[in-house]
This record gives structure tokens, C-alpha cells and sequence, in this order.
């Protein structure tokens, strides 16, 4: 696929949907039933070739420590394995999971103490991007429409979320996001994730591609 270029034609476009590509179709979809975000994703089937870090990262942000555990234990449950235990941190509370298709997810909160008791209530999630230059990309995406919420210098960048999606997007150093969730920052192949967009189809200077999709339904498809 040609990358498309950030011109004055370029469509308004917004994060419809987020894909992620399996090899087991069925058996992700239980995974992703259990461990509680089936709303948020799609599913498609795929033997792309992938190795080591695919570059991104899916962020849960919950209400407290309590209700941290209780999404890593319900993961874990599922077949996830633990790539960083549940712990206090500088920012709050979280731990990092990965998913048996290969995705990364984190699960986070501010709250470093329990206001109450523990709940599978989900108050965001970010699909967080490791890129290799965020200045260069979050302009890359305001080219094309979307709107830049939240800008930390080079090393942070967060899009307005679009009407049509529950996941917010937002862009990380690729070294920095790989050392946040506890793996080598090295990957090759495929991203094994389809952005769905509101407009037409591209490929951002990192290589994740977008493709032209209805909005999210609020179950898998």
C-alpha cells in the first residue's frame, strides 16, 4: 500500500473501529469475553508473520487498585500471561498482560488506594501507538483530520475520540512504550491491527494501517 500524504484534500477522519488480527478467530473471541473488553474490539482472522514487539499497545483505565486485579486476574484466568505484575507506581496503580493472540494490554489506574469495592466497570481505553518520531506522526494524523486533544512535546500525543468509537487514540515512543509495558522494543512483521477509519484508507509514517469501516458495533463481529 502507498502511505498517503497529509495535504489540504486529505478527509476529516476519526477512529471507527479497532481490528486485531488472530489466528484463532473463535478462541480470541472467548479471551476477550472473559477478560471483559469483547465491546471494544473486532476480530479478523490472520497468519501475517509477526515477531517480538508489534508496536502498540491497548490501555484500560478502571477506578482503583482492586478493580486492576480484578481485570489481570480475569486475563490471566483466560490463558493471558503476566509481563508486569499488578503494582503501585509514581502515576497510580497497573499491570501488564498479554493476550495468547500476542496483544498487549495494560490496566491502570490513578488511584494508588481503594475509595470502594472492586467493579468491571472500564472508564477508557486508549490504543496507544509506539512510533519512532511523535512529532512527525501527530502531524501527520492532524493532516488527515484528527484532532490533537493533548500534546506532550515529542514524547506524547492524544486525539480527540471520535463519535463512532469507544477507544481513544493516542501516540508513544515506540523505545519508551516497550519499556513502560516490560518488553524488548525490537519487532518485525506485521502490527497484526486494523484502525478503522471514517474516511479512506491509509498507512501512517510507522506502518499501522487504516482501512475504511463502519462504526464499532457493540458486540465482535
Amino acid at each position: 500500500m502507498v502511505m498517503a500524504t497529509t495535504t489540504s484534500t486529505a478527509a476529516h477522519t476519526s477512529l471507527a473501529s479497532v481490528t486485531l488480527e488472530v489466528a484463532d478467530p473463535e478462541a480470541a473471541r472467548r479471551f476477550y469475553s472473559a477478560f471483559g473488553v469483547d465491546a471494544y474490539i473486532r476480530l479478523r482472522a490472520s497468519e501475517e508473520h509477526s515477531t517480538g514487539f508489534r508496536g502498540f499497545t491497548l490501555a484500560l483505565t478502571v477506578s482503583g487498585p482492586a478493580t486492576v486485579d480484578g481485570f489481570v486476574g480475569a486475563a490471566v484466568d483466560a490463558g493471558a500471561t503476566v509481563l508486569k505484575p499488578a503494582a503501585k507506581s509514581l502515576w497510580g496503580y497497573s499491570g501488564v498482560v498479554q493476550a495468547p493472540d500476542g496483544t498487549i494490554w495494560k490496566i491502570a489506574s490513578s488511584a494508588k488506594k481503594d475509595t470502594g469495592p472492586a467493579t468491571r466497570e472500564i472508564d477508557e481505553v486508549v490504543l496507544l501507538l509506539g512510533v519512532e518520531d511523535v512529532k512527525a506522526t501527530r502531524q501527520f494524523y492532524a493532516g488527515r483530520g484528527l484532532t490533537v486533544a493533548k500534546s506532550v512535546g515529542g514524547k506524547y500525543a492524544e486525539f480527540a475520540p471520535g463519535q463512532s468509537s469507544p477507544v481513544k487514540l493516542a501516540l508513544y515512543k515506540r523505545r519508551a512504550l516497550a519499556k513502560d509495558l516490560g518488553v524488548p522494543a525490537d519487532g518485525t512483521g506485521s502490527h497484526r491491527i486494523l484502525l478503522g477509519s471514517t474516511a479512506d484508507a491509509f498507512t501512517d509514517p510507522d506502518g499501522f494501517a487504516w482501512e475504511a469501516a463502519a462504526p464499532l458495533a457493540p458486540t465482535l463481529s
